[in-house]
């Protein structure tokens, strides 16, 4: 059975990832980027390699989620999966169901903040960035040649947050992205729970582990082994073979100091039941 790691994109889902890689997938709480070979993201090309030539549109996708679900589950073993998709459905299609699923974790991010990081790793313009959390319907299309390799409808922001925090088909804990930077310990304890009371493994939450892992993960860590070895999974800028930073801002990102003051208040009007409903105003 699948546990979704869900979030919009850069919304702090990589370094959850990571956290948690290094919990369940070391011995003593160590981290390296090759942890995060057991978490894998979906939709992901190579899931999908033998129906690609049925692949005429890019939503076509959407006929072999769940199918493709059923073939990962087939050895009844719990894996954990990243996802930037909403949990919607295309054709009506399901993005995923209750009987492939044992639950998520979704984590939220302050859009004035998000935005910052997204407009660095799509290389946009703030109201780009702004432009393509509020478009109804955005999917992110992957192509190579003539082929759709990839397709992941993410939809709007606050669609994207909805989809997820109302759905009632399998147990979901919502998670500030926030509350994991300012509170990590115990943010992370409370994940750790929610998980391990979803799998019934027995496992007592392990403090000494947890605290290691945590001092492994630290962004500034993170930042520092995507400088010495790269990260595989950041983005190539356009016109380049120049790799984007991936762990870019953490803790410095403020919108307060980076955002001016009409792109604030268009903000705060666009998200303000969120913001407020979320407690971030």
């Amino acid at each position: 059975m699948i546990i979704w790691l869900a979030s919009y994109p850069k919304s702090g889902n990589t370094w959850l990832r990571s956290l948690l890689a290094s919990y369940y997938f070391s011995s003593e709480g160590n981290f390296s980027f090759n942890l995060l070979r057991n978490i894998d993201q979906f939709p992901a090309p190579k899931y999908f390699k033998d129906v690609i030539d049925w692949i005429e549109k890019p939503e076509d996708y959407s006929k072999f989620w769940v199918q493709k679900q059923i073939e990962i589950n087939k050895d009844k073993k719990l894996r954990f999966f990243k996802t930037h998709s909403a949990m919607c459905k295309i054709n009506e299609k399901p993005f995923t169901d209750s009987k492939n699923t044992l639950g998520a974790v979704y984590i939220l991010r302050d859009p004035r903040n998000l935005i910052t990081s997204l407009s660095n790793h799509f290389q946009l313009n703030l109201e780009e960035s702004l432009d393509f959390m509020t478009t109804e319907k955005k999917v992110l299309i992957e192509k190579e040649n003539s082929k759709f390799k990839a397709f992941v409808p993410i939809f709007s922001w606050k669609f994207h947050l909805k989809s997820w925090s109302e759905n009632r088909s399998f147990k979901t804990i919502l998670i500030r992205y926030e509350d994991l930077t300012n509170e990590t310990f115990y943010t992370f304890r409370k994940i750790v729970q929610f998980i391990d009371e979803l799998t019934k493994n027995g496992r007592k939450f392990n403090k000494e582990k947890a605290k290691r892992v945590i001092l492994n993960c630290d962004f500034k860590k993170l930042q520092k082994l995507e400088q010495e070895n790269g990260f595989p999974e950041a983005m190539t800028k356009k016109n380049s073979r120049e790799k984007i930073k991936f762990f870019n801002l953490g803790k410095q990102n403020n919108y307060k100091k980076i955002l001016g003051e009409d792109l604030i208040n268009k903000m705060n009007n666009l998200f303000q039941e969120e913001l407020i409903k979320y407690k971030y105003e």
